[in-house]
């Protein structure tokens, strides 16, 4: 079965998962230069503890949130890529 059978709807029905990939990746890598900035930054319903001593936390968090946020991205990317053989 060739790649040229394939028919056309099936490359629009990706559409929704590449706009939902490119949200949360943009999302994701905004939330984690908040957390990176410091504290003060992040929205008070992202961070846990009331009296929280340290970055660690914030730096590790932030570090996830960019790892995931490039992540999604990428795969929006490959996602909008066709299969061309």
């Amino acid at each position: 079965m060739s790649s040229a059978s394939v028919p056309s709807g099936a490359s629009t029905s990706r559409k929704p998962l590449v706009i939902i990939l490119a949200v949360i990746g943009i999302v994701a890598i905004i939330l984690g230069i908040l957390y990176l900035i410091g504290g003060s930054a992040v929205p008070h319903f992202l961070v846990s503890g009331s009296h929280v001593k340290g970055n660690g936390h914030h730096l590790a968090r932030g570090g996830v949130a960019l790892v995931v946020g490039i992540a999604a991205l990428i795969g929006s990317w490959f996602a909008t890529k066709s299969k061309s053989s």
